[in-house]
């Protein structure tokens, strides 16, 4: 079966043999089958498409808005039902600004959670109408960029983008993808950053409770954003990323917010995503020592160094072709010729950095590790992690007790 339309309905038959499942625009309560058995590293085939679902604009316009009153709750209010979500199924959540944002961020740990059996979701704020045509071999004669205008270019990416997001889906292996509808915001100052559609001007409690609509649909113990320091790349995307998704993992337990948007539901971990030096500087040697040149200059040395937030390094060495096959999904985005995307082979890379790197924001149950610079409600604490303690699993203290 070909990859899902972001478009309109949908409708998708599980790889599993179970029945059709229709998901209309909008409708959030439906879920799919996982796909992929358990503990397998494999590819996973083209029947393995994800449910896609568009939040409805006319819905999330009945959601609470600024004039809902906040309500202050505690861990200790919330303890009751925690217990009853740690016995629910695994599922996590991650959020993203842009098709190919998830390629590029955390590909390989959806990818090892997938397989594992858990229930993932992926939410894409936008649709990406404002990126560029980043391959020049698809404006080569007999391809279908080539002799386009600027403006003519701009249609077909927007035409093109979301099959690519859906393949790109498939192969990480999400079991839902959902879109929260808004316009790409463009770089600062553009005029597409002023467009009263985008993403960055929109009511930040409205965009919230788009997000809160998908997090009580798909019930995760754990969700993934960007982190609160984007010193490196301060899209306007990727910030109000970071801000609806703090909020929305405060306000989806609390029924007083947002009562029309489902049932209240607490996720119990936020974690940020984190390109760490220690990747970088890896990659960087590898290719000068195999290749005998970096991409990586030395702007990319001057940008904040976070490795000090880290909380928790996953071993995906096995997921890597997640990554890789995601990128190549996104056609009119990355060039496969690429030495920033693909200088190394998957395996190469697995030899010199088989790891992704999380910090880990906020926790609502005990674990091992400090929170790292969290502010507000759910933080449990604040340090470095030395390597030898950190986490190895999103769902530490979830799946079993956390180790002291």
């Amino acid at each position: 079966m070909s990859p899902p339309s972001i478009h309109g309905p949908v409708t998708l038959k599980s790889s599993l043999g179970a029945s059709d499942t229709v998901v209309s625009v909008g409708a959030m309560a439906t879920d799919s089958v996982c796909s992929g058995r358990a503990g397998a590293s494999v590819r996973p085939s083209r029947e393995q498409a994800p449910s896609v679902v568009t939040a409805s604009t006319q819905a999330a316009a009945t959601r609470s808005r600024a004039a809902v009153r906040v309500v202050t709750t505690t861990y200790e209010s919330r303890r009751s039902s925690v217990r009853r979500r740690v016995m629910d199924r695994l599922s996590l959540l991650t959020v993203h600004a842009h098709p190919d944002d998830e390629a590029s961020k955390g590909a390989p740990t959806l990818a090892k959670y997938s397989r594992e059996g858990v229930h993932t979701t992926l939410v894409c704020c936008t649709g990406g109408e404002e990126g560029d045509l980043n391959n020049s071999a698809l404006a080569e004669p007999g391809q279908p960029f080539h002799g386009l205008d600027a403006a003519a270019t701009k249609r077909l990416l927007a035409e093109l983008r979301p099959g690519e997001l859906a393949e790109s889906a498939r192969i990480i292996g999400f079991s839902r993808v959902e879109m929260l509808g808004y316009r790409d915001s463009g770089m600062p100052e553009s005029p597409a950053n002023s467009n009263p559609l985008s993403f960055h001007m929109a009511d930040v409690d409205e965009a919230t409770g788009r997000l809160v609509a998908s997090i009580r649909a798909n019930r995760p113990q754990v969700m993934i954003t960007y982190g609160d320091d984007q010193r490196g790349y301060p899209h306007p995307d990727h910030l109000k990323v970071h801000d609806i998704s703090v909020l929305a993992f405060d306000r989806a337990g609390d029924d007083e917010w947002y009562p029309d948007a489902g049932a209240a539901w607490q996720p119990l971990k936020l974690y940020y995503s984190v390109w760490s030096r220690a990747r970088l500087t890896a990659v960087h040697e590898a290719l000068l020592r195999l290749r005998g040149s970096s991409p990586y200059d030395e702007k990319w040395f001057e940008r904040p160094n976070l490795d000090a937030r880290i909380t928790t390094r996953l071993h995906v060495g096995d997921f890597l072709w997640a990554r890789s096959g995601a990128l190549r999904a996104h056609k009119t985005q990355v060039d496969e010729r690429e030495p920033f995307w693909f200088g190394l082979s998957d395996a190469e890379l697995a030899e010199v950095y088989p790891y992704e790197d999380w910090v880990l924001a906020r926790s609502l149950v005990p674990t091992r590790v400090a929170v790292s610079g969290a502010q507000g409600e759910g933080a449990v604490g604040d340090g470095v992690q030395p390597a030898a303690e950190l986490e190895d699993d999103l769902f530490a203290g979830i799946r079993t007790p956390a180790r002291s």
